[in-house]
């Protein structure tokens, strides 16, 4: 499917950088859109809730007087991922402040609702889900949502099990709507590759935490540069739902990777500001890309990188002879 002419028009790059829970800020949303990138960000990460709507006015101003200023830039649209998810007290309220600030993209995640994508598409905006298999996204679809996200194994945060090239292709057959990819992406080379799979956007988060901008703890960045995709540590454990994990910040909190205790698969909750969460703030996710992560550029570094990358791949493809004729 083809992009919708403000996203299409507007970038620099086909990505759309994940929303990262206290890692994505304003600050660098703004930046990735700014370099052509769409740039997302939980509502969740802005707290107290009152600072969630001044969050985005600062996000919108940031990027028009950018655009006032560099009139021949590419400047992305951002989005805001809700987690519609019972447990998120906070939904309604952020919602509300999505619908009066007019954000282009809402990112649903853990429950599809028909009810969020009818207000959504009132003001002119659309939505992405997050889907980690074929039932999800049939779901998701029946609720109408605009885009699909497939969060498939190798990707940090609440990650799926089936390989991205199977998930990609078993969505694409029922879906002709945007579709996302996600899955160990860190650079432009795989960003290309999620395109030639059949995606119209890689989805990238790992890669960036590893940056200036990000709200990520200096401890949490050095253990992205140090790892390799054998630390990575995928269990439900920490927050009910599956997710990847650095396997040395689980260890650092006293626990092994390899002998967790059980926990009900499923049994989240979002808003839990108790002693259990604040016990697990330092349990860092990352996805599988992170072994050829070995730097903290600027984002408008990486983001230059990366299309140069994106378009040496493209040209590799191009040059690759095909074959005129068979014989037996």
């Amino acid at each position: 499917m083809a992009l919708p002419s403000f996203i299409q028009d507007h970038i620099a790059l086909p990505v759309l950088c994940a929303p990262m829970f206290i890692v994505s800020g304003p600050r660098l949303v703004v930046a990735q859109c700014q370099a052509g990138l769409i740039g997302s960000m939980p509502a969740l990460s802005v707290r107290p809730a009152e600072a969630f709507e001044p969050a985005l006015i600062e996000i919108r101003s940031a990027l028009d007087t950018f655009r006032a200023m560099h009139p021949e830039a590419r400047v992305a649209p951002f989005g805001i991922n809700l987690i519609s998810h019972a447990s998120n007290q906070r939904l309604e309220h952020d919602l509300a402040a999505c619908e009066r600030q007019r954000v282009p993209l809402v990112i649903t995640s853990l429950g599809a609702s028909r009810a969020i994508v009818d207000r959504v598409h009132a003001y002119g905006g659309i939505v992405l889900h997050d889907v980690t298999n074929l039932r999800h996204a049939r779901k998701a679809i029946a609720e109408g949502v605009d885009g699909l996200i497939a969060v498939a194994a190798g990707a940090g945060g609440h990650a799926g099990a089936l390989h991205p090239f199977a998930l990609l292709s078993e969505i694409r057959e029922i879906f002709d709507g945007i579709l996302v990819l996600s899955g160990a992406i860190s650079d432009g080379r795989g960003v290309a590759a999620a395109l030639a799979l059949g995606a119209d956007l890689a989805y990238m988060g790992t890669r960036f935490i590893a940056t200036q901008e990000a709200d990520a703890a200096p401890a949490y960045q050095q253990m992205i540069l140090e790892s390799t995709a054998q630390d990575i540590c995928r269990t439900h454990y920490f927050t009910g739902v599956p997710g990847s994990y650095l396997r040395q910040s689980i260890v650092a909190a006293g626990l092994d990777p390899d002998d967790l205790p059980e926990r009900q698969l499923g049994s989240l909750q979002v808003t839990d500001a108790g002693s259990k969460a604040r016990a697990w703030k330092d349990i860092w996710s990352a996805g599988q890309g992170i072994g050829t992560i070995h730097d903290l550029p600027p984002v408008d570094m990486l983001a230059r990188r990366m299309r140069q990358e994106f378009e040496e791949a493209r040209h590799r493809l191009a040059a690759i002879p095909l074959a005129t004729s068979l014989t037996a």
